[in-house]
């Protein structure tokens, strides 16, 4: 069973490319089209994500929230949700993947109106996903909660961050989440720099935050011409030199150009080519497991400017 919650509007027994209220989905693995008959309450939807987290005491279980970027459609989102799900189980992860999916309009034309869907829906993020993790998370909590974020969806997340910091009720409480993997981030290079209101509470509110990032991205360097020019972006060039220490620059630029003949030729590959990598998910795994340093995780080595590198 896949489980995802969705503020897509709905559209006769589908989903729209509009917002809409929160709905909690259960969809078992052999449907590929999503419909209302696979909503679920809200309730049951939590309790059955706590009850796939694989805790077993003294061991903790782990949540894994991933949040898609710009252009995909629902049906990409459930896609890669599975390829995510088994790229981390081939790993050895024990733990549950959820999905937030947010309305894109599933073309690459559509960049300025995803970027204000993207707003809208932090929100939403915010309101029916942080507030109701952060509210599981007690002093013997037994399971950790991670976010993997590609592309314009780790803009969603940083403003879904300042949405909670922002709300009287959930600023109150002492939340955080584990680990947050930023995959070819569609946020500016210098909105990382230590101490920027931007991503303070990103930071705040986690124990280590990894970019990964590749000088390859063509799709960011669309990105920034629709942007102007003015604002390098994060998944293109990395974290500033000026990053915070709980920030992670690993650069995966060089591990593409070795393999991207396997990755294959499509439109857009080198924004997303991570999610067809088995050696992506070896170290994603160890990211969220936590239980080694950054520096040692065994999927990492140095370029030849010394900087940590997907090898």
């Amino acid at each position: 069973m896949d489980y995802f919650f969705s503020v897509r509007g709905r559209s006769g027994d589908g989903y729209s490319d509009s917002l809409g209220r929160a709905k909690y989905l259960a969809v078992p693995g052999s449907v590929n089209k999503v419909s209302r008959a696979h909503e679920i309450k809200k309730t049951s939807w939590f309790k059955k994500v706590q009850e796939k987290a694989g805790a077993k005491p003294p061991l903790k279980g782990h949540i894994v929230v991933f949040v898609h970027g710009f252009n995909t459609e629902q049906y990409d989102m459930l896609e890669r949700h599975r390829k995510i799900r088994k790229g981390l189980e081939a790993q050895g992860f024990k733990g549950t993947l959820v999905s937030f999916d947010w309305p894109s309009d599933g073309s690459a034309l559509g960049y300025s109106s995803d970027r204000r869907d993207a707003r809208l829906s932090a929100d939403r993020l915010f309101q029916d996903g942080i507030t109701r993790l952060s509210a599981m998370q007690t002093e013997n909590c037994d399971f950790n909660v991670h976010v993997l974020a590609h592309s314009m969806g780790c803009f969603l997340l940083r403003e879904a961050f300042d949405y909670a910091d922002d709300d009287h009720k959930t600023a109150q409480k002492s939340w955080t989440v584990s680990q947050i993997a930023l995959v070819a981030a569609d946020i500016s290079q210098k909105s990382m720099i230590d101490g920027s209101s931007k991503s303070s509470s990103l930071l705040r509110h986690s124990t280590r935050v990894t970019s990964y990032y590749s000088p390859f991205d063509d799709i960011l360097s669309i990105s920034e011409v629709k942007r102007i020019g003015v604002s390098r972006r994060l998944g293109r060039v990395g974290l500033p030199d000026a990053h915070s220490e709980k920030a992670v620059n690993l650069y995966c630029g060089a591990y593409f150009k070795q393999n991207r003949e396997t990755f294959g030729d499509a439109v857009g590959m080198s924004h997303r080519w991570y999610f067809e990598s088995q050696r992506f998910y070896e170290d994603l795994y160890h990211t969220f497991m936590g239980k080694l340093d950054r520096d040692v995780i065994p999927t990492r080595g140095r370029s030849d400017q010394g900087n940590l590198a997907l090898t």
